[in-house]
């Protein structure tokens, strides 16, 4: 598809977008089963649910702007779930290992870049006066930054405080 204009430019951003949130439906899962944390666990099964959701209201959108979200493959999403992937690979099975903060980095750039994403989405569709579809994706962009915010206090209320107890204590027995 060549990008002639805003609106080529903002189907081309929700088709990556629909591929991005499909990619992380089948990720999510695997996530969770491998999180040791309870917290973290009900926090990926979550947001699986709400990404199921996400794709329903991309699919939507485009209904509404009269083209198939289909035929394209978002690469970034595709390698920033790449990475998340070797952090689970690398990790230990030690439930206080540094694996689940390591989880935790790898899904918040996932959210950081899906914020990006429906930010620019909705700043484009505004512009053209797409006032619904923008209210639309903007429900998403709100549970996207909420789910950053729950993974950040995971984070620092357990995960990260667990794994540099872990930390001192390997380097207390070296």
């Amino acid at each position: 598809m060549k990008i002639e204009s805003l609106e080529d430019l903002l189907q081309d951003e929700l088709k990556d977008l629909y591929s991005a949130e499909n990619q992380i439906v089948k990720a999510l899962p695997k996530m969770a089963k491998t999180a040791h944390s309870n917290d973290l666990r009900r926090a990926f099964e979550e947001h699986l649910d709400q990404t199921k959701n996400h794709v329903q209201r991309l699919e939507q959108a485009c209904t509404e702007l009269g083209f198939s979200p289909k035929g394209k493959k978002c690469v970034g999403m595709e390698g920033l779930l790449e990475e998340g992937k070797e952090v689970m690979d690398m990790g230990s099975k030690d439930p206080a290992s540094p694996m689940e903060a390591g989880m935790i980095g790898a899904a918040q750039k996932v959210e950081h870049y899906e914020i990006a994403g429906y930010g620019t989405v909705i700043a484009h569709a505004r512009q053209l006066g797409y006032n619904s579809v923008a209210n639309t994706l903007a429900k998403t962009l709100e549970e996207e930054k909420m789910t950053d915010e729950k993974l950040t206090k995971i984070a620092e209320n357990r995960v990260n405080v667990q794994a540099a107890m872990q930390t001192d204590t390997r380097m207390g027995s070296e």
